[in-house]
């Protein structure tokens, strides 16, 4: 069932009390147990525009050295999705080797579900937070976008492909020269469950020091 956007709260301006402590036994199960769906299985109905930008808006509440906000987000939805899957199409067309399938690939790329939202990452050098810091901010907004999706009641699935790689492909998406994709967070509703994948043993990769 997706959540009605009435249960979000209000967000607080600067200098209110956040209240960012609290016991919820709600997010600790939805991280427990969160899993990605697959992206092929997301089909409608995807977030509305007003839940995209909800969910926007509370991706945006991540840990950001300097207040900075080195991140931005591009959202696709209906034919715009098509759109930047021919641009992508546009930009690789002359490559040596290329083939029809790979062009059709390309067309569809975005169009694998319903929405997506390209979360881009616009670290730049600064006098006094790293330009790393900057990007892990990115990556944060990432994953907080996906588990508000899925704590709204969609599936999602966080990707980069090889997009996020190619500057001719970031500048067919619309991003600066210095900009990069931190990811592309598909949207939808899964069609079938997801199931359990094999998890890291955490046992071997904690310490303590």
């Amino acid at each position: 069932m997706v959540l009605s956007l009435s249960v979000i709260p209000t967000q607080p301006v600067e200098g209110q009390p956040a209240d960012a402590i609290h016991e919820s036994a709600d997010t600790l199960a939805l991280l427990a147990r969160r899993r990605s769906s697959k992206v092929m299985h997301l089909v409608e109905p995807a977030p509305t525009s007003a839940e995209i930008d909800a969910l926007v808006a509370l991706a945006s509440r991540v840990p950001d050295h300097g207040k900075l906000g080195p991140w931005r987000f591009v959202v696709f939805e209906g034919d715009a999705r098509a759109r930047a899957g021919e641009a992508l199409a546009k930009a690789i067309a002359n490559d040596s080797g290329i083939d029809v399938v790979r062009l059709d690939h390309t067309r569809n790329l975005l169009k694998r579900a319903p929405a997506c939202v390209m979360v881009v990452s616009s670290a730049a050098p600064h006098p006094k937070i790293p330009e790393w810091e900057q990007q892990l901010s990115s990556g944060a907004a990432c994953f907080s976008l996906l588990l508000a999706a899925h704590a709204m009641g969609y599936g999602g699935c966080w990707l980069t492909e090889w997009p996020a790689y190619d500057a001719r492909a970031r500048t067919a998406l619309g991003l600066a020269e210095h900009e990069r994709i931190a990811g592309i967070v598909y949207l939808g509703t899964p069609r079938e469950g997801a199931i359990e994948r094999v998890r890291p043993d955490v046992s071997t990769r904690i310490s303590r020091f």
